[in-house]
């Protein structure tokens, strides 16, 4: 099956325009499909150097599969033909000294390098772009070191090369009976050195879950020399330098490989879909679920008009998905305390319980409607760009003392902003992850486009979506990292001298500034 030259994933598993127009038309009155435009790739400024030739492509298909990344104006472009930020010369290294090579010759040469791994970004971080006084650009694709290099059985650890896709990854720990237990939503199409880089966030709903929790040391070259983190579970020994790798997103370094924290793979389960007639009441629930220390797996907390989008349920409810996981011992009990917290919060648990022990089958329930509607998500939005609907998310977090204000303010904001930019609209909001301190909302929005103003329309709902989030003391991102789309509001979120340290380290590791320029700061 071959990746979608413009769209998510494979072209094979593109979900058909006719369902999504049923599903939308309820919403948006009539549609029709728009019709796409031919691919058009400029040629290349520069030649590959002699050193990168055995490894490196300058073909019109190589550099326009690494012109951009999946973000929705990404997208739209791609849907357009405009594949005009295409690479100069996209290089493949084998191995590190390779890829030392590769940031050798970019420095001699003035070639922007972006490092490269399943290309999923939706903040603009991995779109070419030239740096001052640069003469080309060339994609760094990680694809080609893709293996577990070893695994300490007896401390849960693995050393994995940071090109590898989740696939491949968890194919090669199953071996071992273990698992990294990370599956963002982008996870077919992502790479543990992506990861790393953007601080990305799994599926899992509490406990180890970030990418920053299972990193015990990091390897990154640097095109000053190497700089690899020691191995310990823990040190109280000054600042964390794999603080300062986790997070960097190609601007340091280019992320070669890792020690990851990993775990034997679950056989006990427990799952349960509650609905509760009052939003408010449902927050509560959740809240008090995150600071029970029961540690749910799945706590997703999805707004009425979420559950109603997603083909959930349609009676006006909001719907908590829960679910427990353990390698060692039964989640019955802990599903059991969970729904008396939710009742006690007026939720409603129809179907009862599912506690699976072993690979038994999954419930067909509210829960497992929920978990096909976020696999399809990506999908999905290839087909709203084709009927000409401006579709696209953005996440935050915040405590739970402000998450009303916040919830009330930005609803009302993108609201607004969908009547004035689109004639109207649909915003709704799921939590997907929750701590004690506070949830992780995930909004969504959808407005009818204008045809050939589609990107217009999207940067002033966008720019609307993230002052509401700064106004109402929201993060800009909680794990789609910053970019180029998230710079502005990051820049009045971090501390002004903290921004100048980084510059500092970028200045010492990459002096030339040819990685990734314009990405967290210029």
């Amino acid at each position: 099956m071959g990746r979608h030259a413009w769209g998510w994933g494979l072209e094979e598993a593109a979900i058909p325009l006719e369902a999504v127009r049923a599903r939308v038309e309820p919403f948006f009155g009539a549609s029709h499909a728009l019709t796409g435009s031919p691919a058009e790739v400029p040629s290349p400024r520069v030649a590959a150097p002699p050193r990168l030739a055995a490894f490196s492509s300058a073909s019109t298909a190589s550099r326009a599969a690494h012109a951009m990344g999946k973000a929705y104006p990404d997208r739209v472009r791609g849907f357009r033909g405009d594949f005009s930020s295409a690479p100069d010369l996209v290089v493949t290294p084998r191995t590190e000294a390779e890829l030392i090579a590769t940031l050798e010759c970019a420095e001699r040469e003035r070639l922007s390098v972006t490092p490269f791994g399943g290309g999923s970004s939706v903040v603009g971080g991995v779109e070419p772009r030239l740096g001052p006084n640069a003469n080309g650009t060339l994609s760094l694709d990680l694809g080609a070191l893709e293996r577990v290099l070893e695994v300490d059985v007896v401390s849960h650890l693995a050393r994995i090369q940071g090109g590898v896709l989740g696939p491949a990854l968890e194919q090669q720990l199953t071996a071992h009976g273990l698992t990294l237990r990370h599956f963002p939503q982008s996870f077919e199409f992502s790479s543990l050195g992506g990861w790393i880089a953007t601080r990305a966030g799994g599926h899992f709903a509490t406990g180890p879950t970030h990418i920053d929790e299972l990193v015990q040391s990091v390897r990154l070259v640097t095109p000053r020399g190497l700089f690899e983190t020691r191995q310990f579970p823990a040190s109280g020994a000054a600042v964390d330098p794999n603080r300062l790798v986790i997070g960097s997103e190609g601007v340091l370094g280019v992320i070669t490989e890792a020690w990851m924290r990993v775990r034997p793979k679950p056989t006990f389960r427990a799952s349960a879909s509650v609905q509760f007639t009052d939003y408010a009441a449902a927050v509560n629930a959740v809240r008090e679920l995150s600071q029970s220390g029961l540690q749910p797996a799945n706590c997703r907390l999805l707004d009425a008009m979420e559950a109603m989008i997603n083909g959930v349920v349609f009676d006006g409810s909001s719907v908590l998905v829960l679910g427990f996981e353990s390698a060692s011992h039964s989640m019955r009990g802990s599903i059991d305390e969970a729904l008396r917290i939710t009742a006690r919060h007026q939720g409603r648990c129809e179907q009862g319980a599912q506690v699976r022990e072993g690979e038994g089958e999954r419930a067909q329930d509210a829960g497992e409607a929920w978990r096909r509607s976020f696999l399809q998500g990506p999908y999905l939005q290839d087909a709203l760009i084709q009927l000409g609907l401006v579709a696209d998310t953005f996440e935050t977090a915040c405590t739970w003392s402000r998450f009303d204000a916040l919830y009330a303010g930005v609803t009302g904001a993108m609201n607004e902003a969908l009547q004035r930019v689109c004639g109207g609209g649909v915003v709704s909001c799921r939590f997907t992850h929750v701590y004690p301190d506070g949830p992780a909302p995930y909004f969504t929005f959808i407005g009818r486009g204008r045809e050939g103003a589609e990107l217009e329309q999207w940067h002033e709902l966008k720019r609307a979506a993230s002052d509401a989030l700064a106004a109402h003391g929201g993060t800009i991102t909680h794990h789609h990292a910053v970019g180029r789309t998230h710079r502005p509001w990051y820049e009045r979120e971090a501390p002004p001298l903290f921004l100048d340290a980084l510059k500092a380290v970028k200045r010492t590791l990459d002096p030339a500034g040819v990685l990734n320029p314009g990405v967290l700061f210029d």
